[in-house]
């Protein structure tokens, strides 16, 4: 288990990380999200032990950063955002290399680097130089290279960053396969990646934790309102006016009446569902529906919530 405990961090007189606190378990893949500048990749280099906390530690079972910094980078596999490859090197002379600064026994590493091409999909391209491979290959690399040792913790930061569709695509399902047997941190700014890839969230903003749990968690903490949206045939304005009176937690945001037809937005609290009665009240009013549809709070409206709208209450 890695601990965070009032965790802070200054460059200079700018504080970076403001006394943070959370917890990531054992086989759990947890994304790390905040808008570029909350401090995600402070965190992640000191507890990597590339930098050294301003107070507080970081614990992974028994050892902390600050006294037991070696045996704690033998336990982590790290992918920085900025992946580190030596591209005129061929894939398999560099991770043979990577396995060697790792003291891999000898006996060991050629096993282990034919693992880590398994596990990483690198078979077609490990006799090809790194330079000449695509930016997903890279990324499959630098993967590769940070599971060589077989660490129970992957460090990942913005592990997607700059891949095209199809590539963020191949890299989220290698974390979740590494993630099946290994503790992840995965670091991201991109909402639809952690939401599709992480068990639990915890979001920084300007240096202090802002919000901290599983998704279905963070939406019924921060939940809004539900928008409803209608279009329909044979109703006119002033009768649809008339629906909010079906209960007067409905609020009618928008009504574009056309020749063509109504085009209806409602909003109304998620602690009701008034869809059924809406139909019945059109059925009974003789309109056609054409289309209904809901939309309640995403993980980027919690994410905006938190990082914007709060964004004041957090100055440094």
């Amino acid at each position: 288990m890695i601990r965070i405990e009032n965790l802070t961090k200054y460059y200079g007189s700018f504080r970076a990380l403001d006394q943070i606190n959370f917890q990531v378990q054992d086989g759990e893949i947890l994304g790390f999200l905040g808008p570029n500048g909350a401090g995600k990749t402070t965190t992640m280099q000191i507890m990597t032990s590339y930098l050294a906390p301003s107070e507080g530690n970081i614990f992974v079972d028994d050892y902390n950063v600050i006294e037991d910094s070696f045996e704690i980078r033998n336990n982590l596999g790290y992918l920085p955002e900025h992946n580190p490859l030596y591209e005129d090197m061929i894939v398999y002379d560099f991770l043979k290399f990577v396995a060697k600064m790792r003291k891999i026994d000898d006996n060991l590493i050629k096993d282990r680097i034919k693992e880590v091409i398994e596990v990483c999909g690198l078979k077609r391209v490990i006799h090809r130089e790194i330079g000449v491979l695509s930016k997903g290959y890279k990324q499959r690399v630098g993967l590769a290279q940070a599971i060589i040792h077989d660490p129970s913790i992957l460090i990942l930061d913005e592990p997607t960053s700059g891949l095209d569709p199809n590539q963020i695509a191949e890299i989220r399902e290698l974390i979740k396969t590494l993630g099946k047997k290994k503790t992840v941190l995965i670091s991201s700014h991109i909402l639809q990646e952690i939401q599709a890839t992480a068990d639990r969230m915890v979001i920084i903003n300007e240096g202090k934790i802002a919000a901290d749990g599983t998704l279905d968690e963070l939406m019924a903490k921060f939940r809004g309102d539900t928008l409803l949206e209608m279009e329909l045939k044979n109703a006119d304005e002033k009768k649809l006016e008339s629906i909010s009176e079906i209960d007067n937690k409905i609020k009618i945001v928008e009504i574009d009446d056309s020749k063509e037809g109504a085009k209806l937005k409602l909003e109304y609290p998620n602690t009701i569902d008034p869809r059924e009665e809406i139909f019945e009240f059109a059925v009974n009013n003789e309109w056609k529906i054409l289309e209904m549809s809901r939309s309640r709070t995403s993980l980027e409206d919690v994410f905006r919530k938190l990082t914007v709208e709060q964004g004041g209450s957090n100055e440094n």
